[in-house]
């Protein structure tokens, strides 16, 4: 009788250990799933036109694209600036991507303490506007202003 009780205890924890390994393993699953989803991996590409888009070689980004608002911050480590940019596409055919821009970082004396460029990762169509966010140049200390250009971009219609 006795050695009955301990084999059916044997048998529930061992029943308590392959749930708990099956709850935790697919917890881990959805956590995954959870992750690649705010990832955008499941996100379905755009679909395209038929034509192949046809870079313009004479189109000018710096008059067709405008900074409407730019906010600069810090990341939470506070040492690299994260741009906030509202660009405008005043094009009324032509689409920006590989959009070239450049940070200028001024101290209190107003003078020039920092400068970088980049690429953002954008594509604006004809009239559109958009909110990009973007990671530049270290955080220069002592930063009492700051501004961003557009210097270019590659045109497509």
């Amino acid at each position: 009788m006795f050695e009955e009780t301990q084999e059916e205890d044997k048998q529930s924890s061992r029943r308590g250990v392959i749930i708990v390994i099956t709850v935790v393993v697919v917890l881990i699953i959805v956590g995954g799933l959870i992750y690649l989803d705010s990832t955008g991996a499941f996100k379905s590409a755009p679909a395209t036109a038929s034509a192949p888009a046809t870079v313009v070689a004479n189109a000018d980004a710096t008059k067709d694209l405008h900074v409407l608002s730019a906010k600069m911050d810090k990341d939470s480590t506070g040492l690299v600036a994260v741009w906030l940019v509202d660009l405008k596409n005043s094009s009324s055919t032509l689409t920006y991507s590989h959009i070239k821009y450049e940070t200028t970082y001024g101290g209190a004396d107003n003078s020039v303490i920092g400068q970088n460029q980049g690429e953002m990762n954008a594509s604006l169509g004809p009239g559109e506007e958009q909110n990009v966010e973007f990671r530049d140049a270290q955080y220069p200390a002592g930063t009492a202003w700051f501004k961003v250009k557009i210097t270019g971009g590659t045109a497509t219609q």
